[in-house]
């Protein structure tokens, strides 16, 4: 068995343990979720649920609802409780209307509370039963009949009602009664989940009935639609959420947005909404997962705010809008600001000053603005000011829609700001942002080039201190931090390609960019220099906007390049086949014999690449931790990715 069978038989020893690991955290939860005291968030179930869903679609734990306490007698349902699709996401979403185009949709909320059925036989209540397993709940008749919106008896206009059948509904707690006598526990749902477990019925008089099903039982329902059902059961008395025709999917995506920003309004707690057709399928309602309607669910990394002014960050010589809103929660932490990438992005979006806007963080760590909620952007919006000129050397910017920039190439900004970026590509570790920032004002160094003509000398004023530096005679001034950055400096004369293109700081050229560059064969820098922006706009990942970036920035650095090279100052590497040729790496967690970025460089000196990212064509990833439920493991095993140890990593350099 070579290396390859090796790696193929521990990823899949892998998956199986994750499975396996799912599976009891899922039993644990539900179990926890049943018994009134939810140990973790809704939003932190899904995920669990959603990766086994990915690596094992036919898991019979996904065909499980869950199970109630044994405290109570059981009962069957005379309705189906099996559970809802959902999708967490407008893509998700719009992927499942692609398969369920109705002439309308209708929208309800998705509480978040415990599922009841009240089950009637000649309009008098015999029964009110927990979801339980999806077919045998608890009977906590009693119970039921002390909650708000629980009838023992079902009357209309005319009188009482006779209707022998099942009405189900959510059993929720408003948030204040849970602030005003039950604010010790968690929230509102595992409050009530609480009280309903209860075997003597008491405090049931906190708990709420709101109501969204129902089923005859014996002889046609009284009822013809989903809208209907919604109708008769508002005339009987129950409590109701609202109902919400929309036309097309994407009005759904818009009431959604609306809905999220009012939701801390609502008295109750709702963790989404449910989408369903006007008809009523009862084919459909008795699968185990019905597949004709779906709950749209609120995410953590998901939130509505407004836009209050647009500040303009500067890197370089490109201007970078960033909004700045109302404080929103994401995923746990408190934001307020995100990039809005480039002028173009912001038009596209129609972001303006008062613009409400959908807020995501999914899976990412920088917030973006994803799309205005425009039916709240009538009135009160003004356009947001682009910054005209180059704040450092005057000069009008440029628009060119892709990004916003100085086109002034002596700008001192621009100049500093390639320093840096060639320091840090170059990974010239003693070379501090002081002593470059030092350097640059004091006109020691003004390009690239000057970099390579420092010497010890010139540095040692930068290390010795003011105070002391007159006390000390010429023949003993010497510093060892000075001959440390020297020596940090000769240490890396000898680059890689792409290292060398990407420290010119080329808007949007980095590495991984130029490394696709160099695999499409343009192996040389003289190659690079040569080609056109049609040559550039033919490789992966570059379009006409890209092409011409590259194309200008090379020329517009072409002669110090070649000056570098033709000097000697520069020796770039010889590009040729490597023990990793043709594989890209991804490493994540602690490396126990090295760093990060000397592996990355190990990588890169054996023909490989290095991302930051799990990415689809991405070879390995390699981490000490492979059971590990990190996003990138489970995105590793999600699209199949091979998952390897560092010692598995070295082997392939032996």
């Amino acid at each position: 068995m070579d290396l390859f069978d090796l790696d193929e038989a521990t990823s899949e020893n892998n998956k199986k343990l994750r499975i396996k690991e799912l599976e009891k955290l899922i039993t644990k939860y539900q179990k926890s979720y049943y018994d009134g005291e939810g140990e973790i968030s809704d939003a932190e179930f899904d995920k669990l649920w959603d990766e086994l869903k990915s690596l094992d679609p036919k898991n019979a734990i996904l065909q499980k609802v869950g199970a109630d306490s044994g405290n109570f007698e059981k009962a069957e349902h005379v309705m189906p409780m099996g559970s809802q699709e959902k999708a967490a996401t407008p893509e998700q979403f719009l992927e499942w209307a692609e398969k369920h185009v109705y002439p309308e949709y209708l929208v309800e909320y998705k509480l978040d509370g415990a599922s009841l059925e009240l089950q009637y036989q000649n309009g008098k209540l015999i029964k009110a039963v927990t979801r339980g397993d999806g077919q045998i709940g608890d009977d906590i008749t009693e119970t039921a009949l002390g909650m708000n919106g629980v009838f023992a008896e079902l009357k209309d206009k005319k009188g009482k009602l006779n209707f022998t059948g099942g009405i189900r509904g959510e059993v929720i707690m408003t948030h204040e009664v849970h602030d005003k006598y039950f604010s010790d526990k968690a929230n509102c749902r595992n409050a009530a989940n609480g009280l309903m477990k209860r075997k003597d019925s008491s405090g049931s008089k906190y708990l709420k009935l709101i109501t969204y099903d129902a089923l005859s039982t014996d002889g046609p329902n009284p009822f013809s639609d989903e809208e209907e059902k919604m109708k008769w059961l508002e005339s009987l008395g129950f409590n109701t959420s609202p109902l919400f025709i929309c036309k097309t999917p994407d009005e759904v995506i818009d009431y959604r947005a609306h809905v999220m920003e009012i939701r801390k309004e609502i008295e109750y707690d709702i963790d989404g909404l449910v989408i369903k057709e006007r008809t009523i399928n009862f084919e459909d309602a008795r699968r185990n997962r019905p597949d004709h309607q779906i709950a749209f669910k609120f995410s953590l990394e998901e939130a509505i705010s407004v836009v209050r002014y647009v500040e303009w960050s500067e890197s370089g010589s490109t201007y970078t809008p960033v909004a700045v809103f109302d404080p929103v929660e994401l995923a746990g932490t408190t934001v307020q600001r995100a990039s809005l990438a480039n002028p173009d992005t912001l038009r596209n979006l129609g972001v303006q000053i008062g613009s409400h806007v959908v807020v995501v963080k999914r899976g990412e760590i920088i917030p973006k603005i994803e799309r205005v909620v425009v039916e709240k952007n009538l009135d009160g919006c003004r356009p947001i000011e682009f910054p005209k000129k180059c704040n450092v050397c005057g000069t009008g910017l440029e628009d060119s829609g892709s990004r916003l920039f100085c086109p002034n190439k002596l700008c001192k900004k621009r100049i500093l700001h390639r320093l840096f970026k060639w320091i840090e590509c170059i990974d010239i570790r003693d070379f501090g942002d002081v002593l470059i920032n030092s350097l640059f004002n004091d006109g020691v160094i003004q390009s690239v080039s000057d970099i390579y003509k420092l010497d010890v000398d010139k540095l040692i004023p930068y290390f010795v201190n003011q105070d002391t530096q007159e006390k000390i005679s010429k023949g003993e001034k010497t510093s060892l931090g000075a001959q440390k950055v020297y020596d940090s400096i000769q240490a890396h004369r000898r680059v890689r390609l792409s290292s060398f293109i990407a420290g010119f700081d080329i808007e949007g050229m980095g590495e991984t960019m130029i490394d696709k560059l160099i695999e499409a064969g343009f192996t040389t820098l003289d190659k690079l220099l040569e080609a056109t922006e049609e040559d550039f706009a033919n490789v992966y990942m570059f379009a006409e906007i890209t092409a011409k970036t590259l194309f200008d920035g090379l020329r517009e650095n072409e002669d110090e390049m070649r000056a570098l090279v033709e000097s000697g100052d520069i020796v770039i590497e010889e590009i040729s086949e490597g023990k990793l040729t043709g594989m890209s790496f991804c490493f994540t967690g602690e490396l126990h014999s090295m760093k990060r970025q000397d592996a990355e460089a190990l990588v890169k000196q054996n023909g490989g690449s290095a991302k930051s990212s799990v990415t689809k064509d991405l070879t390995y990833l390699v981490t000490n931790d492979t059971t590990s439920g990190s996003s990138k493991n489970v995105k590793a095993q999600k699209l199949g990715i091979k998952i390897i140890t560092e010692d598995e990593f070295l082997n392939l350099l032996k």
